[in-house]
């Protein structure tokens, strides 16, 4: 009979702020860096239904261009109506997993951006000449809050269709109490200002504290800015934010918990 041998604790913990029932991708990169997820989702997310929702929906994809700012917002548009290439629209992606979706959804041809943010989308659609005119937004209710103010101010018409709406949720007992009782240093995973904004709001100033602690792996100098506005000190920019990239910038060496 083989000894007992007591499960060694991992190099990390990757805190993920993903909806809920989102963390997949994260999972999947951080086993690939010996590491465990710890999930704190913000909300989940809820389709949108409805006769109002699909005329929004209908001028969107109806514009000179259409830019969808999640995967979500592509799966739903799906969802609701047949997306296909072969007339004059362009179509945009915030970026590289939207572009994805869209794609598995039957558009081949997207644009989009090298750095997958708002900025980066304003700076190719500039590029591109397709920031003015009639400009369809995909998106939901507070998301890329940036984009369609910036394209007005360009003298753009923006159709805006919310297809799906974050309903807040509060952490669940299980993921705060691993979170007080880490056995291994932690990074938290940041593609979302609003999701780490509303996380920090949900938490007690104890478990905030702990949170702060963390490293975090910030998908752009923007988001990174704002860890530090927040609280943060240790605080690294990643290439981008998909899973990989977030996790390419983990230090080296795993520093002590405390």
């Amino acid at each position: 009979m083989r000894p007992h041998t007591p499960p060694q604790p991992p190099r990390w913990y990757v805190i993920s702020l993903r909806p809920s029932g989102g963390h997949a991708g994260l999972r999947r990169a951080a086993a690939a860096h010996g590491a465990r997820l710890l999930a704190l989702s913000p909300w989940r997310l809820q389709r949108l239904d409805g006769a109002a929702v699909h005329a929004a929906l209908d001028a969107a994809l109806g514009a000179d261009c259409t830019i969808f700012t999640s995967p979500e917002a592509a799966r739903a548009a799906r969802a609701l109506r047949p997306l296909r290439d072969g007339d004059a629209r362009a179509w945009y992606a915030v970026g590289a997993g939207t572009a994805a979706a869209l794609c598995r959804a039957g558009v081949r041809t997207v644009r989009a951006p090298e750095r997958m943010d708002s900025e980066g989308l304003l700076a190719l659609l500039a590029a591109d000449g397709r920031d003015r005119g009639r400009i369809g937004l995909v998106t939901a209710p507070g998301g890329r809050g940036v984009l369609a103010p910036a394209l007005q101010a360009r003298g753009a018409q923006v159709l805006r269709a919310d297809l799906y709406r974050r309903e807040p949720i509060a952490p669940s007992p299980r993921a705060l109490a691993r979170l007080r009782d880490l056995d291994a240093p932690a990074a938290l995973a940041l593609s979302s200002g609003e999701a780490l904004q509303h996380v920090l709001q949900s938490l007690s100033d104890s478990d905030a504290r702990t949170l702060r602690g963390a490293w975090v792996l910030a998908a752009s100098e923007r988001l990174a800015a704002l860890a530090r506005e927040l609280g943060f000190e240790r605080v690294r920019v990643a290439a981008g934010p998909r899973p990989p990239q977030l996790l390419a910038a983990l230090p080296e060496r795993s520093p002590d918990v405390r």
